[in-house]
């Protein structure tokens, strides 16, 4: 049995989180339904301006364009380049398209309520969580 100080138990588990590979497979996590998306879209679903008619927004077809290439141009800088820009840019289309989408306060009490309350909280979190990939990738060097 290998005994190890309480410091390097912690140091391993952070090392390993903290690994290249690892972090990069948790930013293009986090940026998962920003890529499944647009892919779905592109390579077969025909929703995508029946999407943007439903709420109302047109032209449809120029609006599924747009957030197509969008959604694939950010979510590709949050893995590399410009990281903080597409973190902050998915940020604030996540906000906006949450309250566009998800306005469970108007819905009649129920379950389809309670499901699109459930999507609103949890888009926000997405949102809060690209704000702190950009304030890391905006302060570190900085001794934060």
């Amino acid at each position: 049995m290998i005994h190890r100080s309480p410091s390097s138990i912690r140091g391993l588990p952070a090392e390993v989180i903290a690994a290249p590979a690892m972090r990069t497979a948790a930013l293009l996590a986090l940026c998962a339904a920003y890529i499944q998306g647009p892919l779905t879209k592109i390579f077969g679903s025909p929703g995508a301006i029946e999407e943007w008619e439903h709420f109302g927004l047109h032209p449809a077809a120029f609006f599924a364009a747009a957030v197509v290439a969008f959604e694939l141009t950010a979510s590709a800088m949050v893995s590399g380049f410009l990281r903080s820009a597409g973190a902050l840019a998915l940020a604030g289309f996540t906000l906006i398209a949450t309250f566009i989408a998800l306005r469970f306060w108007e819905m009649a009490p129920g379950m389809d309520r309670m499901m699109a309350s459930n999507a609103f909280f949890e888009h926000l979190g997405l949102a809060g969580a690209f704000v702190i990939v950009a304030a890391i990738d905006l302060t570190k060097g900085e001794g934060k």
